[in-house]
């Protein structure tokens, strides 16, 4: 069979015929009238014309795309569900998607007309109720669902579809006739300060994390409403909140007003132990981006601080710090009191004094300024401590620091897991300190052949329970100094190298 197409270049009629050989499968093609030549460069032509056509048109579509998306993104509105609440991506208005796969943490996506009622501890979403189920969904807004202990703790909200043609479960103001006491043209975040909050671990790996993961991508353009509100906990931490939002937040129970907004989030995402995964963040965020956001909350106060103390420590600081030209490390011993407490810290100080360091002793407490702590751990070079909450205070150290963990018998896995890897996914040189039976406390209580100091598994296996009176609430430290000087001298080193010498301005020149 011939099939017949004209071509039409500058009025010369081109005749292609297609000839279809039966059988073969294969094509000839022949050209008749005008060259070969000729022909082909025009079909060639005529082809690539047309591919360029449907590019631009797709990349015309796929830019509109592109930049709608970009858009919403930075209007807060972007595809953060896939990484926030993989289940519930793409979420559309009118709707509250739940997901419950994640083992720490419970989030719900809430989209459209949202409205607070704190006296029947509620969240409203107001919608056409056609085609939708009238269920409530029930989450406690904290990250440690698998602990059933404290979650029974946590108040629950319940999320409820209302009938926006039914306004009468919300106070209408007789002055403005207006349903929302607060409106906010931003979205929310909820979530709880209950649970374990009063321990710094906690407080970060529970709370602040979590918050900062969960609410970064909107640039601050977001409200946070807390349930089981603190006062101490937004003093405590407003620093780092007001980095996080431009609004102050919400004492959900507290509060009765009716706050309305036109998205919400239901709990936090949280990933590991004091970290963060770039792998499950937008933008591909890491630790050290929540490290800087810390920087910017402290360094005003930090600044403060500096001017007050400059002309006090000026020429002790100069006199301490220089010696045969050489700037002196310096480093933070975190000091314990009560449990797991080195007991010949004094001793600790005087070593690490001859090796070369310059040494401060810090021992925070509950009513410590953490603008104070950070200033001392972010100049520092060294970190030492005992394993306990305390070390959370590893995240003010500066990358490339070091953090030297002391690890009392029985907690080997819990100084693992809960310091020393996060400590190296911040890129802290870090150095875990292991210490012998004859350390511990311990060892002259039940001696060398108990099974508490023999085969402390064995106890820590039971649970968190027998861990905690054994190993943590009754064991204290002492420091086998020659031993330790090794992780000391190591520590010194690095930080030698890492500082490098800095040559005091009277000092001769000793150049040929």
């Amino acid at each position: 069979m011939v099939q017949y197409k004209r071509l039409i270049k500058k009025g010369e009629k081109l005749r292609l015929s297609v000839k279809e050989e039966g059988g073969s499968g294969a094509n000839v093609v022949a050209v008749s009238g005008g060259g070969y030549s000729k022909t082909t460069k025009q079909k060639i032509l005529f082809i690539i014309f047309l591919s360029l056509l449907s590019c631009c048109y797709i990349f015309s579509f796929s830019s509109f795309s592109l930049l709608d998306a970009f858009s919403r993104e930075v209007k807060g509105f972007g595809p953060y569900e896939l990484f926030i609440a993989p289940l519930c991506s793409g979420t559309s208005n009118g709707t509250i998607c739940c997901d419950r796969t994640g083992f720490r943490s419970d989030v719900c996506i809430m989209k459209g007309d949202v409205r607070t009622h704190s006296a029947s501890s509620s969240v409203f979403l107001f919608t056409s109720l056609k085609n939708k189920t009238t269920i409530t969904e029930k989450i406690k807004p904290y990250t440690r669902k698998w602990e059933t202990s404290v979650m029974q703790t946590v108040q629950q909200l319940n999320l409820v579809y209302r009938d926006e043609k039914n306004n009468s479960l919300v106070s209408v103001d007789e002055h403005n006739n207006n349903i929302c006491d607060v409106f906010y043209n931003v979205p929310a975040v909820f979530f709880s300060t209950g649970g374990y909050t009063g321990n710094v671990y906690h407080e970060f790996n529970d709370g602040i994390i979590p918050l900062f993961i969960t609410s970064h991508h909107f640039n601050k353009k977001v409200v946070f409403v807390i349930v089981e509100y603190h006062s101490w906990w937004v003093m405590k931490y407003g620093d780092i909140v007001s980095q996080l939002s431009d609004y102050p937040p919400v004492d959900f129970n507290g509060d009765k007003r009716t706050h309305c907004f036109k998205e919400a989030i239901v709990g936090l995402k949280i990933h590991d132990e004091l970290t963060v995964d770039s792998s499950l963040m937008l933008r591909n965020k890491t630790i050290l981006d929540f490290r800087n956001v810390l920087d910017q909350a402290y360094w005003p106060r930090i600044r403060g601080l500096i001017q007050e103390e400059e002309l006090e420590a000026a020429n002790k600081t100069a006199k301490r710090v220089q010696e045969d030209g050489f700037k002196k490390p310096k480093l933070v011993i975190l000091s314990r009191n009560g449990s797991r407490e080195i007991l010949n810290e004094g001793l600790l100080v005087a070593l690490a004094e001859e090796i070369g360091f310059i040494v401060y002793v810090l021992r925070p407490d509950k009513t410590t300024e953490l603008a104070k702590i950070y200033k001392c751990l972010n100049s520092s070079d060294v970190m030492i401590g005992v394993h306990g909450a305390a070390m959370t205070h590893f995240l003010f150290m500066k990358p490339k620091t070091v953090f030297i963990q002391i690890i009392p018998i029985g907690t080997e896995w819990a100084a693992e897991t809960y310091y020393g890897k996060p400590a190296k996914k911040m890129r802290l040189k870090y150095i875990g300190y292991k210490i012998k039976p004859k350390e511990s406390s311990l060892y002259d209580e039940y001696g060398k052949d108990d099974p508490i100091i023999r085969d402390p598994k064995s106890f820590t296996q039971k649970g968190w329970d027998y861990t905690k009176k054994i190993y943590l609430e009754r064991q204290n430290v002492k420091l086998d100094l020659k031993k330790f000087r090794k992780p000391l001298s190591r520590a010194y080193d690095f930080s030698m190298k890492r500082i490098g010498p800095v040559y005091s301005s009277h000092k001769p020149d000793v150049t040929n």
